[in-house]
């Protein structure tokens, strides 16, 4: 099979293009003849050697989220057969013609799906739900900021606040991503060129703060996101983009009594991720059915492009998900 490997950690200059060997599904797995992948920005610290891999990662190969057909099943698999459509998350090793998936993390395609279109949902809309309904507690009538909003994930949250009834403010870095989010039902965003969102948060919402922040940059920003956030609100930390250190004043915790809380999918058991599957299939898999809310896709890539797919993501200038097509 076609697969990407890399020479060493680096820039998207190291990826290759090179043949494998076709994985070997173990009893509870399926192969997955792969159709599209999508990246994720945990793609390019991996790629970069700044991402430490968990100890029994299945595949050190890039890629974790893919959609494709069946190609063979383990032994003790039962709710699929070679030929089935399905999507969802891996352990590694998407960058490729064929890798290993659990059986409870696939997820059938709905009916009139494109393969892009599934590949570019899991990783967003799993994160959206986690961060924002499991731990964040977001509800309908409450407000939030999304920062980054007009990022894979960014857009994924935007639309899930919006269908729990929450108001949404964001941050993005052009007028043009600006726009696309209003679009996609938020209320008000801010700049982060020119406009420091924690003087304007509290102006969009007449000096009442939001409920919930989250965060994928980190560092410099944990002080001010503390600063906009209500009596008992939730700071959700999902990435770390801007550096893993900042400056916590304890005392607004203790006293306002807020919650950090933080969350990445990739390190979570087996057990916990088929859990996280079946919420996502539960709440949001007939949302996307039917429309209601979608994956927003940048652009497409084939595979021998990925280093030119991955340069657009760290340009900073694309708006939702970037997916390579097989």
């Amino acid at each position: 099979m076609r697969a990407i490997t890399q020479d060493g950690p680096g820039g998207p200059e190291v990826l290759r293009l090179c043949e494998l060997p076709r994985p070997v599904p173990g009893p509870r797995q399926l192969r997955v003849r792969v159709r599209a992948s999508a990246l994720n920005r945990g793609d390019l610290l991996q790629r970069s050697g700044r991402y430490p891999l968990p100890p029994d990662v299945a595949s050190p190969l890039i890629g974790v989220e893919v959609a494709g057909e069946v190609e063979a099943i383990g032994a003790e698999v039962r709710g699929f057969q070679p030929g089935q459509r399905v999507f969802g998350l891996v352990d590694g090793g998407g960058y490729a013609e064929a890798c290993l998936m659990e059986e409870g993390m696939a997820i059938p395609m709905p009916p009139g799906w494109s393969f892009v279109n599934a590949a570019a949902v899991p990783e967003a809309f799993f994160t959206a739900h986690e961060a924002l309904v499991e731990l964040g507690g977001l509800r309908a009538g409450q407000s939030i900021l999304i920062h980054a909003g007009g990022s894979g994930v960014g857009t994924a949250c935007i639309q899930v606040a919006r269908a729990v009834g929450a108001r949404v403010f964001f941050t993005v870095s052009t007028e043009e991503k600006l726009r696309r989010c209003l679009a996609l039902g938020a209320e008000a965003g801010v700049l982060r060129t020119g406009q420091d969102f924690a003087q304007e948060v509290p102006r969009l919402t007449q000096g009442a703060g939001v409920d919930v922040v989250a965060d994928f940059v980190g560092g410099a920003a944990l002080a001010r996101n503390l600063s906009v956030l209500k009596f008992g609100g939730s700071l959700l930390l999902l990435g770390v983009l801007d550096g893993m250190e900042g400056a916590l004043d304890v005392r607004q915790v203790i006293l306002r009594r807020l919650q950090l809380r933080g969350m990445s999918l990739r390190p979570l058991p087996l057990e916990e991720k088929v859990a996280v599957t079946r919420r996502f299939r539960e709440r949001w898999l007939p949302e996307l059915a039917v429309g209601r809310v979608r994956p927003v896709i940048d652009s497409t890539f084939p595979l021998e492009r990925v280093a030119d797919a991955h340069r657009r993501m760290e340009s900073n200038a694309s708006f939702g998900k970037l997916v390579l097509e097989l």
